[in-house]
């Protein structure tokens, strides 16, 4: 199977730059996994395509202000740096740019010396292994120094940080956003939670992942990203003991409960690091259904949706979104595939 299997045109006005007001009035493309026509709905009426006893797995990784610009020592060069994955108390793998400048042994001035960091190593994806150093706590500095990591689609200016977080998000670590989640408000989240709907929580810090194209023309060479997820016993026994359906909220809830199945339809609780890749030819093991955003084209999320509904269905999807002039990506409308 082909990378250029993936691909699709959009056109560049059809990017979302920022995001709708309120949250749940983005647009809802509906898409059955075995036949019928797509439906146009508003993402409010998502509720109506639930049912009793269903279970709603959501993803309650927060976004950190990843994005940090520095100052190479000796030169003063400007150097663009997206922390990744931390790896211990002060070293992280970090995305930067440009590479060349920040070859090992470079040391790296945030802030005017408020954080410092020296480069230790690279990684085999292209990445750096940083050391940091600061004064107090890391969080406190980073939160001063740090922008939102947005996508480089996204030229706009985000107003309010907090609207590239979900409604639920708890546990800091990611890199981005799990996107399908920022259509939801408390209140529709009550309002499924009244209908008889389980709305469970999971944990994947988003990571390289998200950002690393596929790059080999044979999909099935492509090698993921490994990133960390958790899954806690009670919602571990609450997705095993679902009489309905299990739907999960974005890609990467489906990629930290399939992580854990274990056959039979059931998951079991624990964290660790996954490299999962799911494309056309997998067999879900928990997942029934999927509320996702239109992803990029040839990109192993686009892959995934081809997997639970079809290749050929899903890119014919993605064409009447394009007509129907849906709004694509981070800020964009939804789908939900049942």
């Amino acid at each position: 199977m082909k990378v250029s299997d993936f691909d699709y045109y959009l056109p560049e006005e059809l990017i979302a730059q920022e995001p709708v007001e309120p949250r749940d009035a983005s647009r809802l493309l509906v898409l059955a996994k075995e036949a019928g026509p797509v439906e146009h709905r508003v993402f409010r009426d998502v509720v109506e395509y639930l049912r009793p006893d269903d279970t709603l797995v959501v993803n309650n990784t927060k976004v950190i202000p990843a994005r940090l610009f520095a100052e190479k020592e000796g030169t003063g060069a400007r150097i663009e740096v997206v922390l990744l994955t931390r790896l211990d108390k002060d070293r992280w793998e970090v995305l930067v740019k440009p590479g060349k400048r920040a070859r090992p042994g470079t040391g790296l001035v945030f802030g005017e010396g408020l954080l410092t960091a020296q480069v230790v190593d690279t990684t085999e994806a292209g990445g750096r292994i940083l050391e940091f150093s600061y004064q107090g706590a890391f969080e406190e500095v980073l939160d001063r120094l740090g922008q939102m990591p947005l996508p480089p689609y996204i030229t706009k200016e985000l107003a309010d940080k907090n609207r590239y977080q979900t409604v639920y998000a708890k546990t800091e670590g990611s890199a981005a956003a799990p996107t399908a989640g920022l259509h939801f408000t408390p209140a529709l989240l009550d309002i499924i939670r009244e209908k008889g709907v389980n709305v469970v929580e999971v944990l994947l810090h988003v990571g390289l992942g998200t950002f690393r194209p596929v790059k080999v023309e044979d999909i099935t060479q492509h090698q993921m990203h490994a990133e960390f997820y958790s899954i806690s016993s009670e919602t571990a026994e609450i997705i095993n003991s679902t009489k309905g359906r299990v739907i999960a909220v974005g890609t990467t809830s489906v990629r930290a409960v399939e992580s854990a199945a274990i056959g039979g339809g059931m998951v079991q609780a624990g964290s660790g690091w996954t490299d999962i890749f799911i494309y056309p030819g997998y067999e879900f093991k928990v997942i029934d259904g999927l509320i996702t955003n239109f992803h990029l084209p040839k990109s192993t999320l686009l892959m995934l949706i081809s997997a639970l509904a079809g290749r050929e269905r899903v890119l014919d999807a993605y064409r009447i979104a394009v007509e129907e002039r849906y709004r694509f990506f981070s800020f964009g409308d939804a789908m939900v595939i049942l």
